[in-house]
């Protein structure tokens, strides 16, 4: 199989209960269109909510991090692109860009780390071959993307140069 790169395999419209009382998309809600794009890059590596239903194994997140670049508002339409940053037996890690549809700008950021988890246990355990497989085959297309700016960003407040 051969994968794009980014994976480009969400996108959504911002609804009116996503405002917040600032007139834009509360914060909440930017996780909630990244962990759609999750929702729909998952099953591209063999796991996801039916892999979860039939194995009672799933993936959870240990680490996030989110940048706000921009504004949204209702009806605004934005896609979810995904990259892949690495993985092993146990662990992935990929970063999602939010890009409004129409203005083709970049939005939001979202760089996750998630276990893969037997849920009877709530051990970390192995992925199953066929998902590290097709890891290694997303992994050859991926590997040669530029790697996102916002990657391992840290939080600080630096003095002003001046």
């Amino acid at each position: 199989m051969t994968f794009e790169a980014p994976i480009s395999r969400w996108q959504e419209r911002i609804l009116p209960e996503w405002l917040d009382y600032n007139g834009h998309m509360n914060v909440a809600y930017f996780v909630l269109v990244f962990d759609h794009g999750t929702d729909a890059f998952y099953p591209l590596i063999g796991l996801g909510k039916p892999y979860r239903q039939r194995t009672g194994k799933s993936t959870f997140a240990v680490e996030s991090h989110i940048t706000y670049q921009r504004e949204l508002s209702v009806n605004e339409e934005v896609k979810v692109t995904t990259q892949l940053l690495g993985f092993d037996a146990k662990r992935i890690h990929y970063f999602h860009t939010m890009w409004h549809v129409e203005k083709k700008v970049q939005m939001a950021t979202l760089e996750q780390l998630a276990l893969h988890v037997d849920l009877t246990t709530r051990k970390v355990e192995p992925m199953p071959e066929e998902s590290q497989r097709l890891l290694r085959e997303m992994w050859e297309t991926h590997q040669h993307l530029p790697k996102p700016k916002e990657v391992g960003s840290v939080m600080s407040l630096q003095p002003k140069k001046k």
